[in-house]
């Protein structure tokens, strides 16, 4: 049992901070770790990376003080050129200009043993950890991030290990600026894989969510829309599931022709917030009265910056 929730505001709004609240709403349905996609308001040239230097759990300051000379090695070697950079222990953050491959400097950065990429984007970026929502905001400040949209995930691990690596949201790897978080089990995950795999694409750990993201976002860059994605997802992914993609334009999500796995939507004029429970939107909007709906099964929306809302069915 994991949360999930996703917000889109018409105008620029503290996106993190209302994620913040929307899984404090739901913790209970994920102590382990939690986690943030965040999108800024307005997408520049500057390409920002969300790394991770203790993918094999590498505890020590020595350590990760290496891996991140070693990071810098290879962006150049990319050329990539670094204009800014923070580290707080085994996370860091690196914006820079470039102008070639992601993917490759993507699977270069990632063939150093020991680092991961959370996230790379123009909009996007990952904030996640194991913990509460409380005790992610205290370590990145996430509740003062301005932007339009964004999606977060509580989660109870079920499928692998409790460690920043397997928390939610998963970044499409290779892809920029796509996440997804997800409730739920795909069955055909490891079939799924394979396909990808054989066309190139790879996957850094054996939870099936991560699946979801690259599957969605190979399909987007190939000229599908979201909308489509979601809607051809309906009918192959199988098993339990309900889930949410976003990109610069929007966010979207899925939920799977059985409807096991709950999810609710409030829409107003000014914002779309989507979640598990509706307490987690209780708890964002307060005392404001809302209208609520939760979504039919084996459907799948679309809401891009305009709050524009597309219903697709499985057929």
């Amino acid at each position: 049992m994991c949360g999930i929730a996703g917000v889109i505001y018409k105008q620029p709004n503290r996106t993190g901070e209302a994620l913040h609240k929307m899984l404090g709403g739901c913790q209970h349905r994920g102590p382990d770790s939690t986690g943030l996609a965040l999108y800024g308001p307005d997408p520049g040239e500057a390409l920002v990376l969300r790394i991770f230097l203790a993918a094999d759990l590498a505890r020590d300051e020595v350590s990760w003080q290496q891996r991140e000379e070693v990071v810098a090695q290879v962006l150049s070697a990319q050329g990539f050129s670094v204009e800014s950079t923070w580290r707080d222990a085994a996370q860091m953050r690196i914006r820079g200009t470039f102008s070639g491959d992601v993917q490759k400097l993507s699977y270069a950065v990632e063939d150093i043993p020991g680092v991961e990429i959370f996230s790379l984007g123009h909009s996007l970026e990952i904030l996640k950890d194991e913990g509460t929502a409380d005790e992610l905001e205290a370590r990145f400040g996430s509740d003062a991030f301005v932007g339009y949209h964004g999606i977060g995930h509580v989660r109870l691990a079920t499928e692998s290990d409790v460690n920043p690596s397997t928390a939610h949201p998963f970044w499409a790897y290779g892809f920029d600026d796509v996440a997804i978080v997800h409730n739920g089990q795909i069955t055909n995950y490891f079939k799924l894989k394979r396909r990808l795999e054989q066309r190139g694409f790879r996957f850094r750990t054996e939870n099936d969510s991560e699946v979801i993201a690259v599957y969605l976002a190979e399909k987007m860059a190939a000229g599908t829309s979201m909308e489509e994605a979601l809607e051809q997802s309906l009918t192959e992914l199988d098993g339990t599931f309900s889930f949410l993609v976003s990109t610069p334009e929007g966010i979207g999500f899925a939920k799977d022709p059985i409807g096991a796995k709950p999810m609710v939507v409030c829409e107003t004029d000014e914002v779309v917030a989507v979640a598990s429970e509706e307490v987690s939107l209780r708890n964002m909007f307060g005392a404001q009265e809302i209208d609520t709906f939760e979504p039919f099964p084996g459907t799948s929306y679309t809401w891009s910056r305009s709050t524009l809302a597309t219903a697709t069915s499985a057929t």
